[in-house]
């Protein structure tokens, strides 16, 4: 009931008229980003992230809220009229959404996916209004060795979700701890690496190089790719009809819990719950047949799978600071970003910003579903700007992003070195989640063991002595065993469907 009182507050708070308004905006530049082929969540918030570091932390974190699940949903648009995913996780709806768009019934399938997505969203929100407060304060026990083990979760499960081999993941992961020691020791308060240049002092701007590595590079790419605009197919209706509304009912159950379950649990990204929704469905259809040849269930089901798995994937980011997906390691960046700490803490040093954050969420799944079935149309003709044009307006809001936040050329010209790096890692396969995770986490795990070690006398037996530390390094194995098998037979089903090896984003 706490928790009800906590979130009515913030839900008072987020309907006053210049909340709504960043809600609003938040949204409707994350589905305007995500709509774009070749640009997904990941991108979208990192493209997207100077535009609220203007703001006060509050309006800022909520804008950021719309734009992730803004960009989520604009995936589904150039998959459904397109056949182009916006991320992986939107594959499955290409098997039956682009048939059915071609058969004149782009806009039902475009209608089911938001409306899958609306419900999905809000379970998902219900559940983590429900377990998050409870989880976080489960964790106020942990000390520096729990902390410590948590931390390694994280980089297990992202190392993996990547898509890329673990041996890349790590070399990057390796890099990413690098540029984190640069500046200030977090417990020494000696300079490192700085090489008598006062700018490294402060170590390098996280805004900066997210800049750097997505949204600059994401030009680069574009540019090499000399990407072009695919014909679009017309949209004669937007709304399903009663017939789609009774067949697509219980896809978008199953799937919202399906997605909601899985995606709590560290290492299950909306990847593969959308592919497992997907298969479900075709298992418990009495016409299977009817799958990749049109049938609106194959866009119902992993649709809602997919939204209902960003949703959960908040309660292990709030609550514990582990982030279930590429999209939610950025969203991690932007909360340090804007001074708060992901895990157990949040919910006690700054649970008005935590349930304003959550509060603005339910506003902003309405106002997708209110906004973005007339606005179908719109969207669509979005999918036929030219990257040309593009380009130079993606550039120009990373240098001034890059520019604003402490004022610094350094800080462009950092964000230029790092997109040049983005792009060479992106053209010779190299993840980049996993360097951005070791850049953010890389403080706190480096304090963590200090502290471990200082409470054993320099012994690593304390992670094992300790029952929840152990517990934690216990379940870590489990779900990292249980993630590597899911996410190969996800990798199998993306080949077969799309004839191409699959890159997690």
């Amino acid at each position: 009931m706490e928790s009800i009182g906590y979130l009515l507050n913030g839900l008072s708070e987020v309907l006053t008229p210049f909340n709504l308004l960043i809600v609003v905006i938040g949204s409707l530049l994350g589905t305007l980003v995500g709509v774009l082929p070749g640009l997904g969540p990941t991108s979208a918030i990192a493209i997207l992230l100077p535009v609220t570091t203007v703001l006060e932390p509050a309006q800022g974190l909520i804008m950021m809220a719309g734009i992730y699940y803004g960009s989520m949903y604009g995936g589904s648009t150039t998959a459904i009229l397109m056949n182009i995913p916006g991320e992986s996780s939107s594959v499955p709806a290409t098997i039956d959404g682009y048939p059915l768009a071609q058969a004149g019934r782009a806009g039902p399938a475009l209608g089911i996916a938001a409306i899958g997505s609306f419900i999905a969203g809000i379970i998902g929100l219900l559940g983590l209004v429900l377990f998050a407060p409870i989880l976080a304060d489960q964790a106020l026990k942990f000390g520096p060795p729990e902390y410590f083990t948590l931390m390694l979760i994280a980089l297990l499960v992202l190392f993996n979700l990547t898509g890329y081999s673990f041996k890349k993941s790590f070399i990057m992961g390796l890099f990413g701890f690098l540029f984190a020691f640069v500046g200030i020791g977090a417990t020494s308060g000696i300079p490192r690496f700085d090489y008598g240049f006062t700018s490294l002092l402060g170590g390098f701007e996280m805004v900066s190089m997210i800049i750097g590595l997505f949204a600059i590079s994401e030009v680069l790419k574009g540019l090499e790719e000399k990407r072009h605009v695919k014909e679009r197919i017309k949209i004669k209706g937007v709304y399903p009809n009663k017939d789609d509304l009774r067949v697509s009912f219980m896809p978008i159950m199953r799937g919202s819990f399906l997605g909601f379950f899985l995606g709590i649990l560290p290492g299950i990204s909306a990847t593969i719950t959308s592919f497992l929704s997907y298969d479900l469905e075709k298992k418990v259809s009495k016409h299977p047949e009817k799958f990749g040849k049109g049938a609106i269930e194959g866009v119902a089901g992993p649709e809602s799978a997919n939204n209902g798995t960003s949703s959960g994937g908040f309660i292990p980011l709030l609550s514990l600071g582990i982030p279930a997906s590429p999209p939610l390691a950025v969203l991690l960046a932007a909360l340090m970003i804007y001074g708060l700490t992901p895990g157990p803490v949040l919910f006690e040093q700054n649970s008005h910003i935590v349930w304003l954050i959550i509060a603005s969420m339910f506003v902003g799944n309405v106002i997708l579903l209110v906004l973005n079935l007339p606005l179908v149309g719109l969207w669509a003709k979005l999918t036929e700007v030219p990257f040309g044009i593009l380009a130079p307006i993606i550039l120009l809001i990373s240098i001034l992003g890059a520019y604003s936040v402490r004022n610094s050329l350094f800080d462009v010209v950092v964000a230029a070195v790092f997109g040049v790096l983005g792009y060479l890692f992106h053209k010779y396969k190299w993840p980049i989640i996993p360097f951005v995770l070791c850049v953010v986490l890389g403080p706190k795990i480096e304090s963590s063991f200090i502290q471990s070690m200082e409470m054993s006398s320099g012994s690593l037996a304390i992670f094992i002595q300790r029952p929840i530390s152990l517990t934690i390094l216990i379940f870590a194995v489990i779900f990292l065993g249980l993630s590597i098998f899911l996410m190969k037979r996800t990798k199998n089903r993306i080949l077969q469907e799309t004839g191409e090896q699959a890159e997690f984003s």
